[in-house]
C-alpha cells in the first residue's frame, strides 16, 4: 500500500469519527445547560426522576425483551431449516423478510386496528394483553429484516449439516439441536439482531402511538415537544444505551473466541 493510499485511509477514518462524535459532543454540551450560566445535569436529574420517563422507558424495555424472545424463535428455526432442508426456498424467505422495509409502519398498525377491534372476530385491542401482544408482534415484524439477516450470517459460519448429524447421532432431537448445538454457535448474531431490535423497539413510535400504549417512543415526542433541554438529555442517555450494548455484543464476541480457541 502506497504512501498516499494509507494518507487518504486515515483522512477517511478522521472525517468519519468528527462526523459522528462532533454533533454528539454539542447534543452533549447542549443538553448540560438547563441551568443558566453554568454546566450541570439538571436535564438528566428530572429527566431520571421522571415517573412517566421509567414507566415507560421500563414498559419498552419489557416490550423489547419479549420483541426479542418471539423474534429469536421465529426466526432461528426458520434460518436453520431453510440453510438445512430447503435452500431453494432461501430467495423467498429474504423476500418475506424485506417487506417490513417498504411497508410502512402506519399500513400495519391500521391494519392490525382493522382487523382486531372489537367488533372482529378475534378482539385483540379490547384487553390491555391483547394490545400489548399486537404491539409485540408488531415490533417483531418491524426487526425482522434485521434478526433473520444476522442469523443467517452466523448460520453461514459454520458447518450447520455436520453439527446437525453428529447431534443425532448421538441422539439428540431437534429441540436439543437448536437451543443445545445451533443456538450457542450463532449467539453473536443473535444478540446483534437482539440489540437492532432493542434499538428499534426503544426508539419506535408509530405502532405504540396508535395502539394507544405508554412506551418510551411517544414519551420522547411528547417531552421533545414540551420541554428544551430533557430531549438532548435523553437522546444522550439512549446513545449511552446504545454503545453499551455493543460493547456487550463484542464482549460476548471475545468470550466465544476463547472458549472455541484449542488448547
Amino acid at each position: 500500500m502506497s504512501v498516499w493510499a494509507r494518507i487518504a485511509g486515515w483522512a477517511a477514518l478522521v472525517f468519519g469519527l468528527l462526523y459522528f462524535f462532533v454533533p454528539l459532543a454539542g447534543l452533549f454540551e447542549f443538553s448540560l445547560r438547563a441551568r443558566r450560566g453554568v454546566y450541570s445535569f439538571d436535564a438528566y436529574v428530572r429527566v431520571l426522576a421522571d415517573p412517566q420517563f421509567q414507566a415507560t422507558f421500563s414498559y419498552s424495555v419489557v416490550m423489547a425483551l419479549v420483541t426479542i424472545v418471539i423474534g429469536v424463535l421465529i426466526v432461528v428455526p426458520t434460518a436453520f431449516w431453510v440453510r438445512l432442508k430447503m435452500p431453494w426456498a432461501r430467495p423467498y424467505v429474504e423476500f418475506l423478510t424485506l417487506m417490513p422495509l417498504v411497508i410502512p409502519a402506519i399500513v400495519i398498525v391500521f391494519g392490525y386496528i382493522r382487523l382486531y377491534n372489537t367488533s372482529s372476530w378475534l378482539p385483540l385491542t379490547g384487553s390491555v394483553f391483547g394490545t400489548n401482544l399486537l404491539l409485540a408482534f408488531g415490533y417483531t415484524i418491524l426487526a425482522l429484516p434485521y434478526m433473520y439477516r444476522a442469523v443467517d450470517t452466523g448460520l453461514r459460519t459454520i458447518d450447520v449439516a455436520t453439527l446437525t448429524e453428529a447431534a443425532q447421532s448421538l441422539g439428540a432431537g431437534w429441540t436439543t439441536i437448536l437451543s443445545r448445538v445451533i443456538l450457542p454457535n450463532v449467539l453473536p448474531a443473535v444478540l446483534s439482531g437482539a440489540f437492532l431490535t432493542f434499538a428499534i423497539v426503544i426508539g419506535e413510535f408509530t405502532l405504540a402511538a396508535l395502539l394507544d400504549r405508554p412506551a418510551f417512543g411517544p414519551y420522547l415526542q411528547r417531552i421533545g415537544a414540551n420541554k428544551p433541554y430533557e430531549p438532548f438529555a435523553l437522546s444522550v442517555i439512549a446513545f449511552a444505551i446504545t454503545w453499551g450494548c455493543l460493547a456487550l455484543i463484542q464482549l460476548v464476541s471475545r468470550l466465544q473466541k476463547t472458549t472455541r480457541r484449542p488448547a
